[in-house]
């Protein structure tokens, strides 16, 4: 039998279950783990065709795109949004509690 990667095996999780992926990059952007956002965002990606239809589907560049979600990579916001946007996502700001909602 062939082993998987993690991030073959994570990619199929996300691919079979869109929620699941929404819900770890929440508990990933609350925690403020960018290397660990970096990662789910490469697994996602993989998920949804991979860097070269990603970048084209974001029109970024494909180069841009490998180093934007590399172990060493800062994704802009705008970036960020355009990755997400071709996943069928987008950033959205929630408050932390009620109290701070109507402060």
């Amino acid at each position: 039998m062939k082993e998987r990667t993690h991030d073959d095996a994570m990619a199929d999780a996300f691919r079979k279950d869109p929620a699941y992926a929404v819900e770890l990059l929440n508990s990933i952007l609350e925690d403020g783990d960018q290397g660990e956002l970096l990662i789910a965002l490469r697994q996602m990606t993989k998920a949804f065709g991979g860097v070269p239809k990603i970048a084209e589907q974001a029109q970024l560049n494909r180069t841009q795109l490998y180093r934007t979600l590399s172990a060493d990579g800062n994704p802009e916001i705008r970036s960020l949004a355009a990755i997400l946007k071709t996943m069928g996502l987008r950033l959205a700001v929630q408050p932390i509690s009620a109290e701070v909602a109507h402060a």
